[in-house]
């Protein structure tokens, strides 16, 4: 029976993922699709030696930063993981990608490469709240569902407007979704100011063991339009430059942002989830969601 631990970035779900796959003699397995890409260690968070605390991991840092990984695909590679593991305890942040992975995606038109590059050009120099404006023009139902900054989604929903002349709304509708039978879910769930200090020390602390340095040497190496194409978090916000102290804070204010959009959709979309607080219970109550006491 496959276990899942989810929650927003800097919840502490990998280290529930270690303790969870330590219990029951399994691994872990990623399925978030920047930690899969090599190259990207430090800013997407992908656990260190020490954080796997001797647990076989699965999945981390084996993408080259050519890699361009969308919802399906990368399901299908995260099923093809999982079914190769007798105990394994999934790990991911992206309410998008689980349903990838659980496959309970819609079926997309093809959307072509240079049209994708079209509108992601037009996020940077319009700025995403324009792009956020003309969806609503296009599609009132689908803009109100996003944020004015949230860029992939927006992205994504122009691109299918454009290739299909059709609402994006209608084509992302899909039927209602569930936990899949037989999955043992559960979120990690901070508090909302617990929630914001982790963030704060998460990204301080891949500043001190060197976020900057890895933005720079990627760069150097010739992998710009890597990056521009791949939109790691905070990654943009390094590479545009600037004084270090105040694009730590930026960086800290995008965090937290993405981290609050990541509670969200686990709230709404996932009601009947079990929910686990690391700051106010114990491991033990975990193990007892999951039905390991």
């Amino acid at each position: 029976m496959p276990i899942v631990i989810l929650g927003p970035t800097a919840s502490g779900k990998s280290a529930v993922a270690v303790a969870v796959a330590r219990r029951i003699g399994g691994v872990v397995v990623n399925g978030d699709p920047y930690q899969a890409i090599r190259g990207l260690a430090i800013g997407t968070g992908q656990p260190d030696e020490a954080e796997q605390d001797g647990v076989p991991h699965v999945g981390y840092g084996i993408l080259p930063l050519s890699a361009r990984p969308n919802p399906k695909d990368f399901g299908v590679q995260v099923r093809g993981w999982l079914v190769k593991e007798r105990e394994a305890v999934l790990v991911t942040g992206s309410g998008l990608y689980l349903r990838g992975i659980w496959d309970q995606l819609s079926e997309l038109p093809a959307v072509d490469t240079p049209l994708v590059d079209r509108v992601r050009r037009w996020g940077l120099e319009l700025g995403t709240p324009a792009l956020h404006r003309y969806l609503a023009a296009v599609d009132r139902s689908r803009a109100a569902r996003l944020h004015p900054n949230d860029s992939a989604r927006v992205q994504r929903a122009l691109a299918l407007h454009l290739a299909t002349g059709r609402p994006p709304s209608e084509l992302l509708s899909g039927p209602k979704t569930a936990i899949p039978s037989g999955w043992r879910v559960l979120v990690v769930t901070p508090g909302r100011e617990q929630r914001r200090e982790r963030v704060v020390m998460r990204v301080a602390a891949q500043v001190r063991v060197g976020w900057r340095e890895e933005v720079a040497q990627l760069v150097a190496s010739g992998h710009t339009e890597d990056l521009v194409a791949l939109r790691p978090l905070g990654y943009a916000t390094w590479m545009a430059g600037g004084d270090p102290r105040a694009i730590q804070e930026t960086v800290v204010q995008e965090t937290q942002a993405y981290a609050k959009r990541q509670a969200t959709w686990f709230r709404n979309q996932l009601p009947e989830a079990s929910i686990w607080d690391p700051d106010t219970e114990a491991l033990a109550a975990a193990f007892a969601h999951l039905g390991l006491a």
